[in-house]
């Protein structure tokens, strides 16, 4: 089934030449205001995309709080999400009806929720030491060749101007070959894809004959794991 007329209708602000709104371009435009990640905005129009769908493609300012129970009990009851699937369904819900429908919802009740994963997350050994040393060998040569700079998020570079040379500030992955920043014409590295580090880490886990399902997630609970058994409170 094809979404009515009003759900396909033209961008706002990030398309002048085509003024007439449309919902999905409201929420884009919202996310992107706020600065959230190319990654969550996916993710959330996915869900609103579900949501709509789910009720009939009716336009979401017609559906209240209980729609919503609705479309989430469902992602429990019929199509047994994880709990994380579940919360994020909800947050690009929440986030449509309070910032681009300016329609807050009532308090939710009565949502069956899903049922968390008892799995215990997969920790690795130290497992980043060498690398950094690596990292900040090749830094400490670009610096050397007056490169060595990153490019900063936001008005960082105006409030902090010596910061983007820092090691603090430098990419864990950084990319083999250095690019020139199109705004400032400035040569730096930048990080490497994201699914070269995933297929890098892939590789080392088979080619390692390791037991265990690691993936790049495994080092974020790996990281914190040793933080925590270290004494840091975090």
């Amino acid at each position: 089934m094809n979404p009515p007329t009003n759900l396909r209708r033209r961008p706002l602000g990030l398309f002048p030449d085509r003024p007439e709104p449309r919902l999905y371009d409201g929420v884009v435009e919202a996310l992107r205001a706020r600065h959230y990640s190319r990654r969550t905005e996916e993710a959330y129009l996915h869900w609103i995309r579900r949501h709509i769908a789910f009720h009939g493609y009716e336009h979401p300012r017609g559906l209240a709080a209980d729609a919503v129970n609705r479309f989430l009990t469902r992602l429990a009851v019929m199509e047994h999400v994880a709990a994380s699937t579940q919360n994020q369904a909800l947050s690009a819900l929440l986030f449509l009806y309070q910032r681009v429908l300016a329609q807050p919802l009532d308090r939710i009740r009565g949502v069956v929720r899903a049922r968390r994963s008892k799995r215990l997350p997969v920790v690795m050994n130290h497992p980043l030491e060498a690398h950094l040393a690596r990292v900040l060998a090749i830094h400490q040569q670009d610096l050397a060749e007056a490169y060595g700079g990153v490019d900063l998020p936001d008005a960082l570079s105006r409030k902090y101007p010596n910061a983007s040379r820092e090691w603090r500030w430098q990419f864990v992955f950084p990319q083999q070959r250095r690019w020139v920043n199109p705004r400032t014409g400035e040569e730096g590295r930048h990080h490497m894809d994201e699914s070269l580090v995933q297929r890098a880490v892939a590789t080392a886990v088979r080619e390692a004959a390791l037991r265990k399902r690691a993936t790049c997630h495994t080092l974020r609970h790996s990281f914190v794991t040793h933080l925590l058994g270290g004494g840091y409170d975090v």
